[in-house]
């Protein structure tokens, strides 16, 4: 069984191990990898590897690629309640058709992780400032720490920052 995927230009320089689990979800890398070496995903009919950067227009065909059976599911996202985000909402400073930037409050982490599942991604995920992007996160601030925060509303706007970040052309103080 083949299956043929067409990149478009929202996907411009992401790696293809990202491009296939921000498609197809939790996918493990060491099964990414497995199936690029067998040769069950090519890009543009050749053989490649995870790191490379797949551009508008590329073809990527996968053979025989099951891996549903293999996933482990993925602990549940927080789910934050409409007075939570309401909560958030109130703390944005400017909003626009690219980003957010909010005043972050000390005591809530930027995004989840495994000691933490109350964070500001999520919320702004299920927010209606959200409602057909995915939040990014352009920089970090530790979970004790307050400040001016920004999220992105696409990828092409959060590359573009966190270069910017980290170019030294955007100043923290």
């Amino acid at each position: 069984m083949k299956k043929l995927i067409n990149v478009d230009k929202t996907f411009n320089g992401m790696r293809i191990d990202r491009f296939l689990r921000n498609h197809f979800g939790q996918i493990p890398q060491s099964l990414i990898e497995k199936n690029l070496r067998n040769g069950k995903i090519k890009l543009n009919k050749k053989k490649i590897k995870s790191s490379k950067k797949i551009q508008n227009n590329d073809k990527i065909e996968l053979y025989n690629f099951e891996f549903k059976n293999i996933i482990k599911q993925k602990k549940e996202k927080y789910n934050p309640s409409n007075e939570i985000i309401k909560e958030n909402e109130n703390l944005i400073i400017e909003n626009n058709e690219n980003f957010v930037v909010l005043n972050k409050q000390s005591g809530i982490s930027v995004q989840g992780g495994t000691k933490s599942k109350k964070n500001i991604i999520d919320i702004f995920a299920k927010s209606n400032l959200f409602r057909d992007e995915k939040p990014y996160s352009v920089h970090r601030l530790d979970k004790d720490t307050s400040g001016v925060f920004i999220i992105a509303k696409n990828r092409e706007t959060a590359q573009l920052l966190t270069s910017l970040f980290r170019l030294r052309k955007v100043y923290k103080t």
